[in-house]
C-alpha cells in the first residue's frame, strides 16, 4: 500500500524537531537560575574615608525571579539590602557600601523611621536567594567583613510644625506653617509635605545664614504656593515628613500631621454699583457727634440714600464739611476674605489715620482705602469691606479673637467719610479716589471713582453773595 507522501513529510518534520531538541539540551544544558555572585572586595570600611567604602556586588540570572540578599551576622541577626525583588535573566551589578534596610538595635529608641543603615562592624555570611515564578529556588552565599564602619545615625532633633491646621488663604490667620529641625550630624536635609495618595511637595529651607546640610538648627516655611500665586494643594490631611541622610548613606525620616482648611486665592475688587458709578461722592455738613479716637469712638454716619452723583462731575464743597463716599466689594473668589475696623460709617479728621481709632493694619485684613492729592501717607483713611450686621463672624477658639469674614460670591456695601478741613492753594482742586487694600499683600485696586474735589471758606461765599 503506497504511503501518501504528506504522511512522509510530517514524519521528516518530527523527526528533524526531536534532533534539534536533543542537541539544544546536548550543546546548552539546563542551567541554574543563579549562574554566578560575587563582591569585588571581601573587606568594607564604610566610614567615608574614600578607602574601601563600597564593593561592587555582581550576579547573573538565567530566567526571571524575585532575589534576595541578606546579611547574617555571628549572632544570626539577618539584615536584607534587596528582599523579594523581581529581576529579568541578565547580568547585574551594585554598588554595596554597607547600607542596608532600616534597623533599630536592642538599647536604642527614636521618634522617627530608620530607611537605611550601616551594619555593626563583624564577619557577615551573604546569601543571594532567587526565586523564580515555578517556585524553584537557588541561592549563592559568601562571605563579607565590615570594619570602621560609621555608627551615628543623622537624627533630627526639636522637629516641630505649627501651626497643625493651615489656612493658606492669605487671610493674615494660621497662613504659614512653621516647621523647626536641628540636625545632629552633618546630612541632606529634606522636608515635603506628603497627601494621603503619595502625592509630594519639596519645601524650601529658610536662609538663616547656616550652610544647607550643617549641624545645628534649619528652619522652613510654607505658604502652600499663594505668595506666588499658585494654588494650594486641596484641603484634607497631609504628613510633613524631614528626612536625612549622611555621607555613608545612612536615612532617616520624622513624620508630623498637618491639615490644610479653607485654602484657596483670595479674589476681590471695587465692583460698579447698580446705577454704574464705581465710587459715589457727596459732600454732608459736619457734627461733632462723629468725633473718633482710639479711647472714644463717636457715632457712625449712617448709609447715605439720596446720593444723586452722576459720577464724571467734580464736587465742590466747604471747607470743614464731609466728603462722603459710597462704593461696593465684591468677592468673586472662591475663600472667604478677612476685613477688620473700623466699620463703616466712621467718620475721620483730615489728619488722622487709620491707627487714631485704635485699628492697625492686620496682615491679611482687607480694607477700602481713601486718599487725596494732598494726603501726607499713603491710604490714610480705611474702612472695614462691611459691617459686622453683613459679614461672616467667625471664632478663633485657640485665641477668642473673632473674625469677621465676606464669604465667596457676595457683595458688601461701604461708606465712610473724611471731614476736609485743610485747604491747600496750590492744590486746589485736588482728587480723590478709593482703593481695595490688602494689607501687607498688595493694594488690589489702586485708583478707583477718582474725582476733582474743589474747596472753599463759607465765609468767602458769602461775602461774594452780599
Amino acid at each position: 500500500m503506497r504511503v501518501s507522501i504528506w504522511v512522509t513529510v510530517l514524519v521528516a518534520v518530527l523527526a528533524l524537531a526531536l534532533v534539534l531538541i536533543v542537541g539544544q539540551l546536548l550543546i546548552k544544558p539546563d542551567l541554574p537560575l543563579i549562574t554566578q555572585a560575587s563582591f569585588s572586595l571581601d573587606t568594607l570600611t564604610p566610614n567615608a574615608d574614600g578607602e574601601s567604602d563600597v564593593s561592587e556586588f555582581s550576579y547573573t540570572l538565567s530566567r526571571s525571579a524575585k532575589v534576595s540578599l541578606s546579611f547574617e551576622a555571628e549572632d544570626g541577626t539577618t539584615y536584607y539590602f534587596r528582599k523579594d525583588e523581581l529581576r529579568g535573566p541578565q547580568e547585574y551589578s551594585v554598588l554595596f557600601s554597607g547600607v542596608v534596610d532600616g534597623f533599630l538595635l536592642p538599647s536604642e529608641s527614636t521618634e522617627g523611621t530608620i530607611e537605611r543603615r550601616l551594619i555593626p562592624d563583624g564577619t557577615y555570611m551573604w546569601k543571594l536567594q532567587g526565586v523564580d515564578e515555578n517556585g524553584s529556588q537557588d541561592e549563592i552565599i559568601g562571605t563579607l567583613q565590615i570594619q570602621s564602619a560609621g555608627s551615628q545615625l543623622p537624627t533630627i532633633t526639636g522637629f516641630s510644625v505649627s501651626p497643625s491646621v493651615f489656612a493658606p488663604n492669605q487671610d493674615g490667620i494660621a497662613d504659614r506653617v512653621y516647621i523647626t529641625t536641628y540636625l545632629t550630624k552633618a546630612a541632606d536635609l529634606t522636608v515635603k509635605l506628603v497627601g494621603t495618595e503619595g502625592q509630594e511637595i519639596l519645601i524650601a529651607e529658610r536662609d538663616t545664614g547656616r550652610e544647607i546640610g550643617d549641624v545645628g538648627r534649619h528652619d522652613f516655611d510654607y505658604d502652600g504656593g499663594i505668595d506666588r500665586g499658585v494654588e494650594p494643594p486641596a484641603d484634607g490631611d497631609y504628613r510633613v515628613v524631614a528626612t536625612a541622610q549622611d555621607a555613608e548613606g545612612q536615612r532617616i525620616s520624622y513624620s508630623l500631621p498637618l491639615t490644610i482648611v479653607s485654602g484657596g486665592t483670595p479674589k476681590a475688587e471695587i465692583a460698579p454699583q447698580p446705577s454704574g458709578i464705581d465710587v459715589d461722592f457727596m459732600s454732608l455738613p459736619y457734627d461733632s457727634v462723629y468725633f473718633s479716637a482710639s479711647n472714644q469712638l463717636g457715632e457712625r454716619l449712617a448709609l447715605p440714600d439720596n446720593l444723586s452723583d452722576l459720577g464724571f462731575t467734580s464736587l465742590t464743597m466747604p471747607v470743614g464739611d464731609m466728603l462722603v463716599f459710597k462704593l461696593m466689594v465684591e468677592n468673586y473668589g472662591t475663600v472667604p476674605i478677612r476685613t477688620s475696623g473700623p466699620w463703616p460709617g466712621t467718620v475721620y479728621q483730615w489728619d488722622q489715620v487709620w491707627g487714631a481709632m485704635g485699628v492697625y493694619e492686620q496682615s491679611g485684613s482687607w480694607r477700602v482705602g481713601l486718599r487725596c492729592s494732598t494726603s501726607t501717607v499713603d491710604w490714610p483713611y480705611r474702612w472695614a469691606i462691611g459691617s459686622p450686621e453683613t459679614l461672616q463672624a467667625v471664632l478663633d477658639e485657640q485665641t477668642g479673637n473673632t473674625y469677621y469674614y465676606l464669604p465667596p460670591g457676595e457683595s458688601s456695601v461701604v461708606w465712610g467719610a473724611v471731614r476736609m478741613t485743610e485747604l491747600i492753594a496750590a492744590r486746589n482742586p485736588q482728587q480723590c479716589w478709593a482703593g481695595l487694600i490688602h494689607e501687607d499683600v498688595a493694594v488690589v485696586n489702586q485708583r478707583v471713582g477718582a474725582r476733582d474735589i474743589t474747596l472753599f471758606q463759607p465765609e468767602t461765599a458769602s461775602e461774594n453773595d452780599g
